[in-house]
């Protein structure tokens, strides 16, 4: 995950991890790739694997908002009359208040054209459906925190946490468990793990980052 120190306050909207979407119009086969993306590097390294995926299509169309605070845009018909297709696609993500995204349509045409409103329609509507597939989560400044207990205190922690993120666990001379919280709710667990665990807890912090809660 792309890790970048940002103000406490800021938050957005954005996809968790990949997905693809299929469908088929006027015999044009048409598959949406949809990716998070912490970069415009990132954006085009996710499109370069997409398009290796497909060395025999006819278009791969895209739009792409790569920082967090939606100036970073761009787009591609990629031979499709202008208009007609990148442009629709970034559309639907601005449409949904994304950022850190990437959509890349790609089309393996089937012969019977669509007409320049029929592909807008058609770029837009397999982007929407790609977006439809992603899992869609609100990114905030989390904040690593480390729970150090003695293992007679590990069931214990253990129920503390299980509704918390757990990132890692490591059973060596204590135990110890990493999780994230929010940053705005890091005083707050630190004081609900003491109050829990009596007190027999060492706490860390670590680092923080955006993450999708």
């Amino acid at each position: 995950m792309h890790r970048t120190p940002e103000t406490k306050t800021m938050r957005y909207n954005s996809v968790v991890g990949e997905a693809v979407a299929e469908k088929t119009i006027e015999k044009s086969r048409f598959l949406a790739y949809t990716a998070h993306v912490g970069s415009e590097e990132e954006a085009k390294a996710y499109l370069t694997r997409v398009r290796a995926l497909h060395p025999m299509a006819t278009h791969v169309c895209y739009g792409y908002i790569a920082d967090k605070i939606g100036n970073l845009q761009r787009f591609s018909d990629d031979g499709e009359p202008q208009g007609t297709a990148g442009m629709p696609i970034l559309g639907v993500l601005k449409a949904q208040e994304l950022k850190e995204t990437v959509v890349a349509v790609v089309r393996y045409f089937g012969g019977i054209k669509l007409g320049a409103g029929g592909l807008t329609r058609a770029y837009a509507g397999c982007a929407a459906d790609g977006l439809e597939k992603s899992e869609i989560a609100c990114y905030e400044t989390g904040v690593e925190i480390e729970l150090s207990v003695d293992y007679s205190e590990v069931n214990a922690a253990l129920r503390f946490l299980e509704k918390e993120i757990v990132l890692s666990r490591d059973f060596s001379a204590e135990a110890k468990f990493t999780v994230i919280v929010k940053e705005t709710d890091a005083e707050d667990f630190s004081a609900r793990a003491r109050d829990f665990l009596n007190g027999r807890v060492k706490l860390r912090t670590g680092n923080s980052y955006f993450y999708p809660f």
